[in-house]
């Protein structure tokens, strides 16, 4: 493998680093008792997100496409502008970033996991749940989000932004996202954004932390990778 591909890889590593630590971030100031931002609500949520996505994009996009994310790098390599060689180390250094990541944010917010005792607050500063359990319902949410996602960011390649815009465009895509979509089940959009942090969730010694609900955890990983995979073909036809 040449350096190019190895700066492109570690950039997928480092960016989704990044988004994780200051996503999940957000939900652990928003979840955690006696933090500053505590019960700041579901748009601090939102925007902390957007965020999140805007600086992973800049911090990774000068060293690679910064999809940050195995339903972007799989639509992309669907829509032709992205060698499927690189599909399997990307999803890899993305999914060992998002793990990194949330091990930071816990050690960010260390004091804070003794003193929650509520253990969906603390699984939900990991990982995605659903507001009501319906397996097929939540599949759908999660496959309709991530369809608006990749059709926006292809869709975003059509225009000719000027230098540094782009990452503020995909943050307000996620913004919109998660203020519209989010609702029903955290808007994973995103399969190493749940499972990447929902591993780290498992192992991390959290004494309050409860389960990690891998019953669930199939939904933020197909639900994204079928809409990606829809919105690619969209794409194409129209394209």
């Amino acid at each position: 493998m040449d350096t190019s591909n190895m700066t492109q890889i570690f950039s997928e590593f480092l960016g989704t680093m990044i988004l994780i630590l200051l996503g999940d971030g957000v939900c652990a100031g928003v979840n955690l008792k006696k933090s500053k931002a505590a019960g700041s609500g579901w748009i601090v949520i939102a925007f902390g997100w957007a965020m999140a996505v805007t600086i992973a994009v800049y911090v990774a996009g000068y060293m690679g496409p910064a999809h940050l994310n195995p339903a972007v790098t799989v639509a992309m390599a669907m829509a032709g502008s992205f060698e499927w060689s690189l599909v399997v180390p990307f999803i890899l250094a993305q999914v060992l970033g998002a793990v990194l990541g949330a091990v930071l944010v816990w050690l960010a917010y260390l004091p804070h996991w003794q003193v929650t005792k509520d253990q969906g607050a603390i699984l939900g500063t990991f990982a995605t749940s659903p507001a009501i359990r319906n397996y097929p319902a939540n599949m759908v949410t999660e496959v309709i989000g991530t369809f608006v996602l990749v059709l926006g960011l292809l869709s975003f390649s059509q225009h000719n932004f000027t230098d540094g815009l782009n990452p503020l465009v995909v943050g307000a895509l996620i913004l919109s996202i998660g203020l519209s979509l989010g609702g029903p089940t955290g808007y994973a959009i995103n399969p190493a954004r749940d499972f990447g942090p929902r591993l780290a969730h498992q192992i991390l010694p959290i004494s309050t932390k409860g389960e990690s609900d891998w019953r669930y955890s199939w939904v933020p990983i197909l639900g994204p990778l079928v809409g990606a995979v829809v919105a690619s073909g969209v794409y194409m036809l129209m394209v």
